[in-house]
């Protein structure tokens, strides 16, 4: 399944991709983390539990990012695995100055779910990641105002 959208974030480009980048962040924002553990540079072992619609089930596997272009963009892949299937994902994360103070977050990419979880989830996919990814965002962007 595709997903794409943009966030705009009321701080410098600068500071949205370190932030972006940094694995701080990235644990404590990203919906169902548990644990994140940086295993190699750019490369992180995860514990995460997800919940789509009926289905909730708890997830173990890696995060990388690649291709990192300071301050304008990065991929990033996600894979898990865990009892109710697997999950994986891979996108680009663009940043935009909209000006000194504002910055937009283009992001797209595929997601995939596999196993028991794919059946029930795959009808609520879109929604769910959407709403993920909104929270991921809103989260960096409370930390960015807290920072400030």
């Amino acid at each position: 399944m595709k997903i794409s959208g943009s966030y705009t974030i009321r701080a410098g480009r600068d500071a949205v991709f370190a932030r972006l980048t940094d694995p701080q962040a990235i644990a404590s924002c990203l919906p169902g983390v548990e644990d994140l553990n940086q295993v190699a540079p750019d490369q992180y072992e995860m514990a995460m539990t997800v919940a789509i619609g009926p289905v909730k089930g708890t997830f173990t596997g890696k995060v990388q990012l690649a291709d990192i272009n300071p301050p304008e963009s990065y991929r990033m892949a996600i894979e898990g695995q865990g009892k109710p299937g697997f999950a994986r994902g891979n996108g680009i994360v663009q940043l935009r100055a909209i000006d000194d103070q504002t910055t937009e977050i283009v992001y797209e990419g595929d997601v995939e779910l596999g196993g028991p979880f794919a059946g029930v989830a795959q009808r609520m996919l879109g929604g769910v990641a959407k709403r993920m990814i909104e929270q991921f965002f809103s989260c960096i962007e409370r930390q960015m105002g807290a920072s400030a």
